[in-house]
Parts: structure tokens; C-alpha cells; sequence
């Protein structure tokens, strides 16, 4: 099951494409070879112990780090070395593992800033408040509504994002990403902190996404989760590839079972 794999059967071209792609920090080596295809439609989990890989794999595809070898492609066009607001603009947006809002700003304001890489207007207009501004901004602001609608969040607009209990700080910085109109969404780690029950809605939240037409690349711990949403799964141990698969095929991968998941 190593090496690259997409969905059995699809015959889509590949949305994201890494091809031997490289991280060192100093002598570190945090990825290695990294060669794997991601089709579009799918739930990607990317999973592996602590120190696999996974989040420095995250940061090289957003923009926040620039892989010292290897490519990444994005609908068929090289994006590694991009600024993460390029990133954006093509068409991948981020969570983190640690929530990253604006926490003075209120819940509507926060994915009002989210819609930023999709404005037409520049700097200039919007302090001048020409009228194409005002236009854009009332339509930025139904749009932002909307999205927190999509996730549940529409009757907390107005609070103060730092009010709102963890599990819904991270639905919203969901919504925030999904204001970009991304056509692939990173979660990294969306279910850390959560109950079980949010854990059930975060799950039902990332297969509307995707039956919305989003791709999906996730990284987390919830083995339940990843095994309950995902439709292909990465593992990575020290910084490489060691399997990839559906599920099940994963579950029943003997060096997945030692290195990760445990012989229970």
C-alpha cells in the first residue's frame, strides 16, 4: 500500500500532488521522499505518532514553510515557495492545531476577515468608502452569515469570538476557512479538546464539507474519527511514508498496528 495512492478506480486527475518532497531543519530531517496524490472529493487523513511529520507536511503545502526538496502541485501548477496568502488565492485554505481567531473581534467579523483573499476591492477604496467598497463589504458580510449558518453558528454573530467555548471556536475557525471558497480545506487536529459529542458533530461537519465539494486534508489523533470519516489515510513515521490506504486497509496493516495504532 506504499507509494502514491488516490481513490481505487477514480480516474480524476489529482488536486494535490507531492512529488519526493523534502524537509530539514539543520541535520533534522522531518519529511523525506514525501510521494503521494490526493484526488479531489475525498476525506484525506494524514496520521502517524507525535514527530511524524504530519503538521510540517501541513505547513509546506499552506505556504508557511517552503520544502527544501521536492514539488507540490495544485491542480496541476507548482505552488511550493508560495506565500500562504498565494496559497489561498489558489484555492487551499487551514485550521490549526491550536485555534488561531481573532478573539476581541465578534464571530462575524472573524469570517468576514477570512473572505479577504476573494475582495476585490484594494486598501485605497475601502478607506475612502467609495461605494463599489460599501457594495462589496454588504455582500462580503451575507456571505460570512451564510457560511456561519452552513456551520451551525449564525446565532453567535455577534459575540466576541473569545466568549465561545472551544469546541465552537473551532467550528468557526472552520467557517473562517471555508470563506475563502476553498477547493481544499487542512484541518489540523479539529477534534483536539472536544467531547465526545462535538467530536460526532465535527464528523457529520467534515462530510457536509466534502458533499459540498470540498476536498478535505486532515490530520488528527481521533483514531475513532479517522476511521469513521476518512475515505483514504497517509501514515507517516519519521518524516516518510510508511502506508497508505483506505480504513480498513490501514487498520489491518501490520507495520501501521506496531508503529502507531498498538497491538490491542
Amino acid at each position: 500500500m506504499n507509494g502514491m495512492n488516490g481513490v481505487s478506480g477514480t480516474s480524476a486527475a489529482p488536486l494535490l500532488e507531492l512529488a519526493d518532497v523534502g524537509m530539514q531543519f539543520g541535520g533534522v530531517t522531518a519529511l523525506k521522499d514525501i510521494r503521494y496524490e490526493v484526488p479531489p472529493g475525498i476525506i484525506q487523513a494524514v496520521i502517524g505518532p507525535n514527530g511524524a511529520g504530519k503538521t510540517t507536511l501541513f505547513h509546506c503545502i499552506s505556504g508557511l514553510l517552503k520544502p527544501t526538496s521536492g514539488s507540490i502541485r495544485f491542480e496541476g501548477r507548482p505552488i511550493e515557495g508560495f506565500a500562504p496568502h498565494r496559497i489561498a488565492e489558489a484555492g487551499i485554505s487551514r485550521t490549526f492545531q491550536h485555534v488561531a481567531l481573532f478573539k476581541k473581534m465578534t464571530v462575524l467579523e472573524n469570517v468576514m476577515v477570512g473572505r479577504h483573499p476573494r475582495s476585490r476591492s484594494g486598501f485605497f477604496a475601502a478607506g475612502l468608502r467609495f461605494p463599489s467598497m460599501r457594495r462589496e463589504e454588504r455582500r462580503i458580510r451575507e456571505d460570512a452569515m451564510s457560511r456561519l449558518d452552513f456551520v451551525g453558528l449564525a446565532d453567535s454573530a455577534g459575540l466576541e469570538a473569545g466568549t465561545l467555548p472551544l469546541g465552537r471556536q473551532k467550528v468557526l475557525e472552520i467557517a473562517r476557512a471555508l470563506a475563502t471558497e476553498p477547493r481544499m480545506i487542512l484541518l489540523d487536529e479539529p477534534a483536539g479538546g472536544l467531547n465526545m459529542r462535538e467530536t460526532e458533530e465535527l464528523g457529520d461537519l467534515i462530510r457536509l464539507i466534502c458533499g459540498r465539494g470540498t476536498t478535505v486534508l486532515l490530520v488528527e489523533h481521533d483514531m475513532n474519527l479517522i476511521m469513521e470519516i476518512s475515505n483514504r489515510i497517509l501514515v507517516l513515521r519519521y518524516g516518510q511514508v510508511l502506508a497508505s490506504g483506505t480504513p480498513e486497509e490501514i487498520k489491518n496493516d501490520s507495520a501501521v498496528i506496531e508503529a502507531y495504532l498498538g497491538e490491542a
